[in-house]
């Protein structure tokens, strides 16, 4: 089974990359592709090389423009060639040299597994950020479970299944891009698991540094909604989230652009609709996240 890892860079983390690229190829039994992809600049030279004996690879993809994370990653699988796609952020890296050997066993054997959501740690030692265990009861990170939802940048999918879907939602750019992929591959039977032994390193930074965070991230809910529930799930999804944010929100400006970012969402074009079955509506709510929350 042939690994792939897609990397996605803007060209300014030099020594991150290179860390980010050494840790993928340096896994034992590993012989890992790597495919680095410039989203809208030019992937910088790194002195990182292959492994004397590996029969790994590294190859470099240039986007004209900043296409956004899930356009970056597709054209990263349409350039790669593994069985299985690793996707790692720039600034984080592996944890241990076994993760690609660990990975292979398990998508060698659980022919419905399509994704495996890695455990995200801190490398100062800090307790880690909720949001980096994809359920609810998230208290615990070194417990392994099910799950609806995966991390983009500490994950490994199942490339015929990632394809057999249509990818990752281009129009979405940042934000919810891999739940809308979680709850298709669901909806097709597949099965998605939190692995808490394979673990990926990552500074602990707030999502918020982004500009477009709170705009961004209320669009693409109500697009996620939209080209993915039940009319009538989608509107208890929506009211959920709103009653949610503000609560939790305690900043004008930040509700201001969730709320023009929510707006953009009803207004705007969402892309295909393919509402799930209840089936699935279903068997998300006995993993533990119903898909209103």
């Amino acid at each position: 089974m042939k690994i792939s890892c897609v990397i996605l860079t803007m060209g300014n983390r030099v020594p991150e990359l290179g860390r980010a690229v050494e840790s993928a190829l340096n896994q034992d039994d590993g012989d890992v592709e790597v495919v680095i992809v410039g989203n809208g600049a030019d992937v910088p030279e790194l002195s990182v090389t292959v492994p004397p004996g590996s029969s790994a690879t590294i190859k470099t993809v240039r986007l004209a423009h900043n296409a956004g994370i899930p356009a970056g990653r597709n054209r990263g699988v349409e350039e790669c060639s593994g069985d299985v796609v690793l996707f790692l952020d720039d600034d984080g890296w592996y944890g241990a040299m076994d993760v690609v050997s660990h990975l292979r066993e398990r998508f060698s054997t659980e022919h419905d597994l399509a994704v495996v959501s890695f455990r995200v740690m801190d490398p100062d030692g800090g307790v880690g950020q909720r949001r980096h265990v994809p359920r609810l009861r998230a208290g615990d990170p070194e417990r392994s479970s099910p799950v609806t939802t995966f991390l983009g940048g500490a994950c490994a999918i199942r490339r015929s299944a990632f394809l057999q879907v249509g990818g990752l939602p281009e129009r979405f750019f940042y934000a919810h891009e891999e739940t809308d992929l979680a709850w298709r591959l669901l909806g097709e039977g597949y099965r998605i698991e939190y692995d808490a032994q394979t673990v990926m390193y990552h500074p602990q930074v707030p999502p918020t540094r982004h500009a477009d965070f709170y705009r961004l991230n209320a669009r693409n809910r109500v697009w996620l909604a939209r080209r993915n529930l039940p009319w009538s799930l989608a509107v208890l999804y929506l009211l959920n989230w709103v009653v949610l944010t503000l609560l939790r929100e305690r900043s004008l400006p930040a509700l201001r652009a969730w709320f023009k970012g929510f707006r953009e969402g009803l207004r705007e074009p969402a892309g295909e609709r393919r509402p799930m079955g209840w089936k699935t509506a279903w068997r998300m709510l006995r993993l533990g996240r119903p898909p209103i929350v």
